[in-house]
């Protein structure tokens, strides 16, 4: 006796990877977020790793952080305590920025920025475009070849199969979409 093949539907499995396509934006934002333009914003600093107590904790969760000026952050520590971690952990962030410690604030200031630093910030951006993208194409990847699988298996018809590719390309159009408007947005913010 034959065993009937249990059918498989594309739209849930198309279901099933969008969170991973949603991750992909995610990323993208939080490192766009990273990347420093020609205005101060407490993005810049907020999820640096500080060390305090043998722990790290996010900055944002040890002060508060503003911007009283376009290319100035001021951190005031919630205890004095954290100042010396905070201090370290801003030098060794990378953002070209000598930390100020005056009384129980440090205070940043963005130096204007180079051609130089300016061409390297857009080569990130790019890098970090490309690693979202192929994020999505990973996942769509996954979906498609489940769709051709249960196609092979005569689990989902032919013009099932189509339909699910077709649908499948027009959610990454999309997705890939909103990462090239984050991109643009970034591009705009760093040539500005």
């Amino acid at each position: 006796m034959e065993e009937k093949k249990e059918k498989i539907n594309y739209k849930e499995l198309i279901q099933k990877v969008k969170p991973d396509f949603e991750e992909a934006l995610e990323y993208l934002k939080r490192e766009l977020a990273k990347i420093r333009t020609s205005r101060a914003s407490p993005t810049l600093v907020e999820n640096l790793k500080v060390e305090v107590f043998g722990q790290k904790f996010p900055l944002k969760q040890l002060g508060t952080i503003s911007v009283p000026q376009a290319r100035e952050i001021i951190i005031q520590p919630w205890d004095s305590s954290y100042i010396e971690g905070i201090v370290k952990a801003l030098e060794n962030a990378d953002l070209g920025v000598s930390p100020v410690v005056s009384g129980n604030e440090i205070r940043i200031s963005l130096p204007p920025m180079t051609e130089e630093f300016r061409k390297n910030l857009l080569r990130i951006v790019s890098q970090k475009k490309e690693k979202a993208k192929k994020m999505i194409r990973e996942a769509r990847e996954w979906v498609w070849n489940q769709i051709q699988r249960g196609f092979r298996e005569g689990r989902l018809s032919e013009d099932e199969k189509y339909k699910g590719k077709d649908e499948l390309q027009d959610l990454v159009e999309e997705f890939n979409e909103k990462i090239e408007e984050m991109v643009e947005k970034k591009i705009e913010e760093i040539k500005s």
